[in-house]
């Protein structure tokens, strides 16, 4: 090992690896999503120990969640099992867990599932633990306006999206069939504009000739955002393309509309000239504002590191935090020369973390700063059409639907995912089908039945084997249980 190793923000400190308890190195990724998950991979043939700690099972590739949720994909095309896709990788275990804890004195990382505390010791860490929906300050907006951030998010959406044209075609007050036919989505960033554009072509296409009672194309679909214009990222000339096309396929485009209060059957936005107004709509869709991992505030705290207004943790050149070189924070998490928090931020901050690993284990000087290379901007509006920032060029309509399907396919893991994927978008794009259409009163109303079990709550398994095998509830314990590694140095885990 070359003690004389540098690294950029840290001078004076002792070398990184003095005094690790265990061989091979030891690395603990956070998150499953595309910082996480393109770290563990481009680690696979470095003498290292990796354990990707993970609150589900899958990766989920978040930019394809609204198809999710207006019936064109599965949520299993879009969300492959991490276990599967590093099932060959021998030198990666997946460790199911939320975690909630970080000690970087101690080098641990405390994960809890179902009652159960494990402890995972480390050498290097890396954070990808993503961001959240933000409703700014309004997290009561929740129950009646779900994110975009998960399956569980998408598939409430497609419950209560597909669930609205039942149920006006039940009803026999035209009030209600009117106020159940009105979708709103807020925000009219990226996620904002497809989503807003699928309801809209699932209304007028998909739908039109499904009902007898209603008529589907009669549908309002209001795309709502504080801000003056579409898409702010993409620029002007962009943004009113992609305004000029949700317009012409029947979407209200609200600009300068602030949200000001949510409930079950409406939604209250304040104009700017300060007037109040109410749209009456039983199913709206947040697409506004994210929020960091609150793992990151813990970061902040023990480093110093400063912490943004969205809480990412502002990081050094290199991805790590102030005096502790062995820990990266990477992708939604990180606040470094503002970039976005889209998903080749977080592959390339990824890659770039794994080359910083692995040059540490070999001796090399590190310390590298991250160069985060654009490889442009993509939303679609609806099919066949779609905008496109890549480098200095701008271009819409055919050529950036293309494109943008050629990307997404790429990114897409495994080629049976990809395959599959290409058949839903052939059978929803030229045709008018959508094979994902199912929808059940659970996925609609789990969020409130949970929400009314109150904050305590938790599931847990039962603490003994001869009782009852079924899934119970248990309050949440405030301080976790926080085990010790054992004498070999490798998490203990504790009922």
């Amino acid at each position: 090992m070359n003690t004389d190793s540098a690294h950029t923000g840290h001078a004076g400190e002792p070398e990184r690896l003095e005094g690790r308890r265990s061989s091979p190195h030891r690395v603990v990724i956070i998150g499953s999503g595309f910082g996480g998950l393109f770290t563990a991979q481009a680690l696979r043939k470095a003498p290292v120990e990796i354990t990707l700690v993970a609150k589900t099972t899958h990766h989920l590739f978040q930019p394809l969640l609204y198809q999710v949720a207006t019936g064109i994909l599965s949520e299993g095309e879009i969300a492959p099992t991490t276990r599967e896709i590093l099932s060959k990788q021998d030198n990666a275990q997946v460790v199911l867990g939320e975690v909630t804890e970080i000690d970087v004195k101690a080098r641990t990382v405390t994960s809890q599932l179902l009652g159960r505390t494990t402890v995972q010791p480390y050498d290097s860490l890396v954070v990808a633990a993503g961001a959240g929906q933000s409703y700014f300050g309004n997290d009561q907006f929740a129950t009646h306006a779900p994110g975009m951030k998960s399956i569980d998010d998408a598939l409430e959406l497609r419950g209560r999206i597909f669930g609205m044209f039942e149920l006006a075609e039940a009803s026999t007050d035209p009030s209600d069939v009117e106020r159940l036919l009105t979708f709103v989505v807020v925000g009219a960033g990226p996620t904002g504009v497809e989503m807003a554009g699928q309801i809209a072509e699932l209304s007028r296409r998909t739908l039109r000739r499904d009902f007898r009672s209603i008529d589907p194309t009669r549908a309002r679909v209001i795309l709502l955002d504080a801000a003056p214009a579409v898409l702010p990222p993409f620029g002007e000339r962009l943004g009113e393309k992609a305004q000029d096309k949700l317009e012409k396929i029947g979407v209200e485009v609200q600009l300068g509309a602030k949200v000001v209060n949510v409930d079950a059957t409406g939604i209250e936005v304040e104009d700017a000239d300060g007037t109040r107004r109410r749209i009456e709509s039983v199913c709206k869709v947040w697409a506004a504002g994210v929020a960091a991992s609150p793992l990151g505030k813990q970061l902040a705290e023990q480093t110093g590191a400063g912490i943004d207004r969205a809480g990412r943790v502002e990081v050094l050149p290199d991805l790590t935090l102030p005096g502790h070189p062995e820990v990266f924070v990477i992708g939604d998490m990180m606040s470094l020369d503002r970039l976005p928090g889209v998903a080749q931020v977080a592959i390339q901050g990824g890659r770039h973390a794994a080359k910083e690993i692995q040059g540490w284990v070999a001796g090399k000087r590190t310390g590298n700063p991250f160069k985060y290379h654009d490889k442009g901007s993509m939303a679609t509006i609806s099919r066949f059409s779609a905008v496109a920032k890549i480098g200095g060029v701008q271009f819409s309509g055919f050529l950036a639907w293309l494109v943008w399907l050629a990307v997404h396919l790429v990114y897409i893991i495994g080629f049976k995912h990809r395959l599959t994927t290409l058949l839903h978008w052939t059978v929803s794009f030229i045709g008018r089908g959508r094979s994902e259409r199912t929808c059940t009163e659970q996925q609609i109303f789990a969020r409130a039945a949970l929400q009314r079990l109150g904050d305590n709550f938790a599931p847990s398994l039962p603490p003994k084997s001869d009782e009852a095998p079924s899934w119970t509830g248990a309050a949440r314990s405030p301080v976790p249980t926080q085990p010790t590694p054992d004498a070999n140095g490798r998490a203990a885990t504790r009922v």
